[in-house]
């Protein structure tokens, strides 16, 4: 796949970049080289790689999920709480929904 100087000033008008004439007769060999190289790691088998989102190992390192039961200290109040709610549902606050 390449492109032509059209499509570059397309994408130029697209992304609202304002190029020059010069530019435009540049960039055309540097998307093709992008797009080659796309093309080539898509010929890379990767059937036996497992998905990563890092190139290291990373641990998430978390608290303890402890509610403070001492009702002086502001745990243990789900009820003093909810009590404000205009609605609530399973000891949570009710609300209404808003993706249909």
């Amino acid at each position: 796949m390449s492109v032509t100087r059209e499509e570059v000033a397309k994408i130029a008008s697209l992304a609202r970049i304002e190029m020059h004439e010069g530019d435009l007769d540049h960039l055309v060999p540097e998307f093709n080289k992008i797009l080659e190289w796309v093309e080539q790691l898509g010929e890379v088998d990767t059937s036996g790689v497992e998905p990563m989102t890092a190139v290291i190992p990373q641990d998430m390192r978390l608290r303890d999920d402890v509610v403070d039961a001492d009702p002086k200290t502001g745990g243990g109040r789900q009820e003093d709480v909810l009590a404000n709610a205009p609605v609530a549902e399973h000891g949570f606050y009710g609300v209404p929904k808003v993706i249909e």
